[in-house]
């Protein structure tokens, strides 16, 4: 591992996704910046990475709140120059639309779509004056098709990917890489297997076949293939799904 003068900001830093990503980039040399809701939960993280030599700081962040991202990459960049920054809450939840609150409707928009363009803006904003960087936004199956009960997770992902389309038309003449990337299938995750656990019970966790969830770390090794592209052969949205998944 050789250290970067440079920083990686990961904005939803999981257990799964965002984890994987954030220790991808440190054993690269870059110094991450993890924020999700509760820092507690960075506690994991944050040991593992220092313990393999990288750099990790985490911090407690909202970002559906404009004052905490103006904060948190603020406080990223201020570190060593911001090179990275990714975007990837989740807000996946599934309500047939009659039960579909406004507020659910709200709070998913804010979480998946609104906290979006304040990541991507203030990434933005830092990374001009310089003339480089990587945005990179996580989008899901629901970024391209409104699936049953999921009209609240599908609009925002929507939203998102319009997002990241418009400020990849705008930034990349400026040399500002953005990227939105589909996660189109499930990924190995406690949360999915209960969900097919619900479907088909212990059976159907039990005969799920090799490789046909994703692996977090081989969705952070795409993540990091969009960030090392040259500018000559820059790709705008990638899709990942196990070769056993429909589409």
């Amino acid at each position: 591992m050789t250290p970067r003068n440079a920083t990686c900001a990961v904005i939803g830093a999981g257990d799964y996704i965002g984890s994987a990503i954030a220790r991808k980039f440190a054993a690269e040399g870059y110094t991450v910046f993890a924020g999700r809701r509760s820092a507690d939960k960075l506690t994991q993280l944050k040991s593992e990475i220092e313990s393999g030599g990288g750099r990790c700081e985490a911090r407690a962040l909202d970002a559906r709140k404009e004052e905490d991202v103006v904060e948190f990459l603020a406080e990223a960049d201020a570190h060593a120059p911001l090179e990275v920054c990714i975007f990837n809450p989740g807000a996946n939840v599934n309500f047939p639309i009659l039960e579909t609150t406004e507020r659910v409707f709200r709070k998913v928009w804010e979480m998946a779509c609104y906290g979006g363009f304040l990541t991507g803006r203030e990434a933005a904003r830092l990374m001009l004056p310089r003339g480089q960087g990587t945005i990179l936004f996580t989008g899901a199956t629901a970024s391209m098709r409104g699936g049953k009960g999921y009209a609240a997770f599908a609009s925002a992902k929507f939203g998102l990917r319009a997002v990241a389309q418009s400020m990849a038309r705008e930034l990349g003449p400026q040399n500002i890489h953005v990227a939105h990337l589909i996660i189109d299938a499930g990924v190995d995750t406690a949360f999915v297997k209960e969900r097919i656990r619900a479907r088909g019970g212990d059976e159907a966790v039990a005969n799920i076949a090799p490789d046909q969830l994703m692996n977090p770390s081989s969705i952070a090794e795409a993540y990091w293939y969009l960030h090392c592209q040259t500018r000559d052969a820059w790709t705008f949205e990638l899709d990942l799904r196990p070769y056993r998944e429909s589409w």
